[in-house]
């Protein structure tokens, strides 16, 4: 194992826009970071349908004052990959992509966060080589964001190979039977972008009609696609069973079971964040919520030294963090930082 002996100020989890983000903040501050991130910069937004338009507009996506320009009104997935590459190599900021974090450990000297410098060690592990580094880091900053970790449904069948929790482009489902379990955005999104290109759509959702918080221009849309009879969709029916050729549904209303034709499923069911390794760290967080504990004012966790950053403070809320407010969190860790510096020397003076 290569280790790295002179101990950094922070090291960064994450190389997502929020990541990115506290990575510029900590530089600017003059501190000595590194950001560690298991895939590619911005991995999740990688992953987003290929076709995807933001819901916001590009300067709601800005980090580091630095300009994102796009074509249209609202940028588009390939754009914000684009800008945040830019942003990496405009204040050359120290990634290290596909090196994930397989352990934290280690604590701060002291239980008063303010007289104290964290002492953590960090090991990763190359997604290239295999190889094991490890790295002696006084602050932590978690940003590893929720889109890794799909919740899951928890019935018969749903480790088929025809099973996804993820929806990326249409192609390979032309002329396909093509069930959709949720109803929320990216159900709606990836219905009619799956109908558009000829494949057979069936949407699974246990409330009584789709999410109103879909987005304004996407609603009207796919409801008038489901009207019109060219998506199929069953409401208050939840998936029971999944086989390499059919699914079992049934209605929560009668207690109806039916089966019904399917070759592919897409289980869009909602994402959370990685508790496992928040509470390998120490961090607490809520049985009900989920939600881990941190101060609003400074997002430093239970634990002295760790700081958390992004959609991973939502909790079970994931849809109130977004890039728009993740991106400020930096600001604030990296402020919070600063001043515990500060009042530290003051005390040793």
């Amino acid at each position: 194992m290569t280790r790295e002996i002179e101990p950094l100020d922070i090291i960064i989890i994450g190389g997502g826009p929020t990541g990115l983000a506290c990575a510029i903040e900590a530089q600017r501050a003059g501190f000595n970071y590194l950001t560690l991130e298991k895939g590619c910069v911005v991995n999740s937004l990688y992953n987003y349908p290929t076709q995807l338009v933001f819901f916001t507009t590009p300067e709601l996506l800005e980090i580091g004052d630095l300009p994102f320009v796009c074509e249209r009104e609202k940028p588009v997935r390939i754009e914000a990959l684009k800008y945040y590459r830019r942003v990496v190599d405009t204040y050359r900021l120290r990634v290290n992509q596909y090196e994930k974090v397989t352990r934290v450990s280690g604590a701060a000297n002291s239980a008063d966060s303010v007289n104290s410098d964290g002492h953590f060690l960090v090991e990763t592990e190359s997604a290239l080589t295999g190889a094991a580094r490890s790295y002696l880091s006084r602050k932590i900053i978690v940003a590893i964001g929720y889109y890794d970790y799909a919740n899951a449904l928890g019935i018969p069948g749903e480790d088929l190979p025809k099973v996804s929790h993820y929806y990326k482009d249409a192609h390979p489902f032309y002329d396909r039977e093509v069930a959709i379990i949720g109803g929320a955005n990216s159900a709606a999104i990836a219905a009619l972008d799956l109908h558009r290109h000829g494949a057979r759509v069936t949407m699974i959702h246990r409330g009584h009609q789709l999410r109103r918080t879909i987005k304004y221009w996407i609603l009207p849309d796919i409801e008038n696609r489901i009207a019109n009879g060219e998506v199929k969709a069953y409401f208050r029916t939840v998936v029971t069973e999944i086989k390499p050729s059919t699914i079992g549904v049934r209605n929560l209303v009668t207690g109806e079971d039916m089966e019904l034709q399917n070759d592919f499923v897409f289980a869009l069911t909602g994402y959370h964040t990685d508790n496992d390794f928040l509470r390998s760290m120490g961090v607490e967080i809520d049985p009900e919520t989920m939600k881990p504990s941190f101060d609003p004012e400074t997002m430093e966790s239970n634990v002295p030294g760790i700081y958390l950053a992004g959609v991973v403070t939502a909790g079970k809320e994931t849809g109130k963090i977004f890039i728009e407010n993740g991106r400020f969190h930096g600001g604030q860790i990296v402020n919070a930082i600063l001043n515990h510096s500060r009042q530290k020397q003051s005390s040793e003076s």
